[in-house]
């Protein structure tokens, strides 16, 4: 939590630097726009990855990690994949809101329910894996936003939220019909009832 809210306030902390920095193509681009720009296709990469890997599978030649680690190296090597896997919800939160309190407040929220619940949401989600595709959808339509406000072009906040509430209330509509749909009593029974 406190990691997630030092980056975040430092993330925000550049995104304040609005004087021009880099002039491309006749375009000037101020810190925070290269932030914006940078998070946007860090969501965008992770978002897509994580996609392919959810349907694809795991690499098959992939290397198994070494069991003799030491204590200090696992420990990095988990800090470091804490940081950069909270750096997309520190650019998720600047993608959605302006109000560093709000964003603040929302990932001590995060954080607390991540720890309350965390095994029943993971049992939910394995249980529903559209659920997780739906919330790789939601950071990638964060990244394209994040990506537009860098380059000067802001799609406005509202369109962003129904789009998420619409595929959201969908999918609850889908999770009541999908055991409908599977039970054996929703299949016709010959043909004269298909017609």
């Amino acid at each position: 939590m406190l990691t997630r809210i030092a980056l975040l306030l430092s993330v925000v902390w550049l995104t304040h630097l609005t004087h021009p920095w880099l002039q491309i193509a006749g375009r000037s681009f101020s810190a925070r726009d290269l932030v914006l720009l940078a998070g946007g296709l860090f969501l965008l990469g992770k978002s897509v990855l994580e996609i392919h890997r959810t349907l694809e599978g795991h690499a098959e030649g992939a290397q198994p990690e070494r069991a003799g680690s030491s204590f200090g190296a696992v420990v990095a090597q988990i800090a470091v994949i804490d940081i950069v896997f909270s750096l997309d919800s520190v650019f998720t939160a600047i993608g959605l809101v302006r109000e560093v309190a709000v964003m603040v407040a929302a990932i001590v929220v995060a954080i607390l329910v991540m720890m309350w619940v965390s095994r029943s949401i993971g049992a939910f989600i394995a249980r529903h894996p559209t659920i997780k595709m739906l919330a790789l959808s939601f950071l990638l339509l964060i990244g394209v936003a994040l990506v537009g406000e860098g380059l000067h072009f802001e799609i406005p906040k509202g369109y962003l939220y129904f789009a998420m509430a619409f595929a959201f209330g969908v999918e609850l509509i889908n999770m009541r019909l999908r055991p409908r749909a599977a039970s054996p009593q929703a299949q016709p029974r010959n043909r004269r009832e298909i017609s």
